[in-house]
């Protein structure tokens, strides 16, 4: 379990995150939505200990990182790595070994080609393979259907359900609804920083309506289309 208490974050006088409480238990799916400029992306960071932050995050584990595998919305990688080199590197940063890489190559992505030549979908894809192999406990997953093709959105649907039924967390943030609805046991809404409603999976359409209530409005009006 991650338990989340009064998390905040500043960046100078700029409030990202505003007292957040969450839990996030095992063998559970949570959705994360809201607008660009949420504070997801935020929030993930700080969990994964990429960010300092005010408050206290606590886990099953002694040290989070070392069991979590955080998939960023641009993914990083170095000019100078292959995606079969960029594997290994993360395998090994979790001292394990491991063999015949090109038969888990899922996506059929050209391991032997530099990595920062990908396409957005393909370098995606291929930071998702890497921390699958890692077998981490605790998946965050930021825009992991954005800018990936039909069939592999697929794949990545039916790779987090099989992580569900191995008593994993996996954490998504998804401006797809759809996607969510289909994987997610919890969503959490999250506007200026907070956390502002939780939905279990019963609501899950009600929850839809009402995102485009408050989202759309009368926007479209205002373009006075004809």
């Amino acid at each position: 379990m991650i338990k989340i208490e009064k998390l905040s974050k500043f960046y100078g006088k700029k409030q990202v995150l505003n007292s957040i409480d969450l839990e996030f238990k095992k063998g559970k799916i949570y959705g994360i939505v809201g607008e660009n400029g949420a504070g997801k992306t935020t929030l993930f960071r700080c969990i994964s200990g990429l960010e300092s932050y005010k408050g206290n995050i606590s886990s099953d584990y002694t040290k989070l990182k070392d069991h979590l595998g955080l998939l960023l919305t641009e993914p990083f990688f170095f000019s100078k790595i292959t995606g079969k080199e960029y594997i290994q590197l993360l395998v090994n940063a979790r001292h394990m070994e491991i063999t015949n890489i090109e038969d888990k190559n899922i996506f059929d992505l050209p391991l032997k080609q530099y990595a920062s030549t990908y396409s957005t979908g393909m370098k995606k894809k291929l930071a998702l393979t890497a921390i699958l192999l890692q077998k981490n406990n605790v998946f965050i997953l930021d825009e992991p259907f954005n800018g990936v093709d039909i069939q592999s959105n697929l794949v990545i649907t039916e790779i987090i359900k099989k992580i569900k039924t191995l008593e994993k967390t996996v954490i998504i943030s998804s401006h797809i609804f759809s996607t969510l609805a289909e994987t997610c046991d919890e969503i959490y809404l999250m506007k200026n920083g907070k956390i502002i409603k939780k939905v279990e999976q019963t609501d899950f359409n009600n929850l839809e309506k009402e995102m485009k209530k408050f989202t759309i409005g009368n926007r479209i009006d205002k373009l006075e289309l004809k």
